[in-house]
């Protein structure tokens, strides 16, 4: 199925690291796949500044989702404003995602994390937002602020 199928697609713009970054994410997520990739030609090149050849774009789906890599240069960087959530039903998932992300890159509190490409991803518990609604919520909340990888257990515990 071409990238264009879905009406919305993330651009993730890297500097050169376009093709590595999809090749881990496709990595970490099951259902994962590399799509197109494409490549700088000679025209642009005093736009552009790349080599002919290099990596332009890598279209790639993450669990259904599909995302574009781009190799646009050094101008602008990832930051906490956006981020990829990922729920997980269980603590083992949370475990998972939380190590294979974070390694390289840096744990942060309430489950968000940046990866070594210095993307940031949240890895939530499903059953979370249910925890956090009605009496329980203010007990949950208190818990979750203190935390940074998601205790499953110790949130449970927390709303009683």
């Amino acid at each position: 199925m071409p990238i264009a199928a879905q009406k919305i697609v993330p651009c993730l713009w890297f500097n050169t690291q376009a093709e590595a970054a999809a090749k881990h994410y496709v990595s970490i997520f099951k259902n994962s796949k590399i799509g197109n990739i494409s490549r700088y030609g000679k025209e642009g090149k005093e736009i552009h500044q790349k080599e002919a050849g290099s990596v332009m774009t890598v279209d790639f789906e993450l669990e259904g989702q599909k995302f574009l890599a781009l190799n646009g240069g050094p101008q602008f960087t990832f930051d906490e404003a956006v981020s990829f959530q990922i729920m997980c039903e269980t603590q083992e998932e949370i475990d998972y995602f939380w190590n294979k992300l974070s390694e390289g890159g840096s744990e942060g509190p309430c489950g968000w994390l940046k990866d070594k490409f210095g993307l940031s991803w949240q890895v939530v518990p499903a059953i979370l937002p249910q925890l956090l609604q009605g009496d329980k919520s203010e007990r949950v909340m208190k818990a979750v602020m203190k935390m940074g990888k998601f205790d499953i257990a110790a949130l449970k515990q927390a709303a009683g």
